[in-house]
């Protein structure tokens, strides 16, 4: 993407760890001018500062004068309010996810963002995962998805309960594969070193017949990112830690586009001889977050919808929220 007359200035919000990342990923991105970053906390400030020699601004109303749009990486408690007055000021904004901390807030949010229309984009990371990135050309209709994302301890992040924190990576995937309304959740969970779960469960089922079974873990010894997708002649197997994906296709025996014998396994099946076919398709290197905040600027720019729009973010928080109230209501009956 070369550098252009329409370049835009933003700004990030919160120069902590992950936002750190963000100041890198933006730097290095050709279509955004980065502004400088707005922290109150000194110590972020500052090694921010000596990293990225990048402006600080002590005021949020000055940096809001100065840009054209915002990324939000702060704790999430503080994501509502550093959203609405940017987007009252008619900035656009990207948002880590989970987007707001309440459904009421998301609620409002989408209301503001609609009144004053500017472009809103959740950051939903795994969309622009190479494994996930790998699918894009398939038409993917999933009725069984598995997914687990397991992670060691780390005290960062734990504001949030397990579900805020990792499983709403894959119910933002899970909703945007499926694309049926959420008929009945049921699910588990357990606060094991924090105040919130730790270790949750969570069984998802659709309108359309579909059902996900996920499972999250910020307690785990090894570290897992996997998710497997099953749909009529299809098995799908998505690692997001090593960015490939593997496709297993089905073929009857009569099948009229059978590629070639030397790609596919002959066994048999209580239905007659079958033929499979195991893909690897080839993943480009990509820099996930550096890509969320092109598509961003390419919203902006087109005036087209976000990758991952407010809506997507809403839509996956307020099924991260119906799990808890699960998890709630199943602890409650037992105690």
């Amino acid at each position: 993407m070369s550098e252009t007359p329409t370049t835009k200035r933003i700004a990030l919000l919160g120069a902590g760890h992950l936002g750190k990342i963000h100041l890198k990923c933006l730097r290095a991105t050709e279509c955004w001018e980065l502004a400088g970053f707005y922290d109150p906390d000194d110590k972020n400030a500052a090694s921010a500062i000596a990293q990225y020699d990048v402006k600080r601004f002590r005021s949020l109303d000055q940096l809001l004068h100065e840009v054209d749009a915002v990324d939000i990486v702060t704790p999430t408690p503080s994501h509502f309010k550093l959203a609405a007055k940017a987007i009252r000021a008619g900035k656009h904004v990207f948002i880590e996810k989970p987007v707001t901390a309440s459904v009421s807030q998301g609620r409002n949010l989408l209301l503001l963002a609609e009144k004053q229309g500017v472009k809103v984009q959740v950051g939903h990371v795994e969309r622009f995962n190479p494994a996930f990135l790998a699918l894009r050309d398939m038409v993917l209709s999933p009725m069984f998805i598995e997914g687990h994302r397991l992670s060691a301890f780390q005290p960062r992040g734990t504001e949030v309960s397990v579900i805020l924190d990792l499983m709403i990576h894959d119910l933002d995937l899970v909703l945007h594969l499926v694309q049926s309304p959420v008929s009945k959740v049921s699910a588990s969970g357990v606060a094991v070193l924090s105040h919130t779960p730790d270790i949750a469960n969570a069984r998802i089922e659709f309108a359309n017949g579909a059902v996900a079974n996920l499972t999250a873990s910020r307690i785990s010894m090894k570290q897992m990112r996997k998710m497997r997708l099953f749909q009529p002649d299809h098995y799908l197997s998505l690692d997001f830690l090593e960015k490939n994906a593997q496709i297993v296709r089905l073929y009857e025996q009569d099948a009229h586009n059978l590629p070639p014998q030397e790609q596919l396994m002959e066994f048999e099946t209580n239905a007659g001889k079958k033929w499979l076919q195991l893909q690897m398709p080839e993943t480009a290197p990509v820099n996930a977050i550096q890509r969320e905040l092109e598509t961003f600027f390419d919203a902006i720019h087109q005036d087209t919808e976000p990758v991952v729009t407010l809506r997507d973010g809403f839509e996956a928080l307020k099924l991260a929220h119906r799990i808890l109230k699960e998890i709630d209501i199943r602890q409650r009956k037992f105690i």
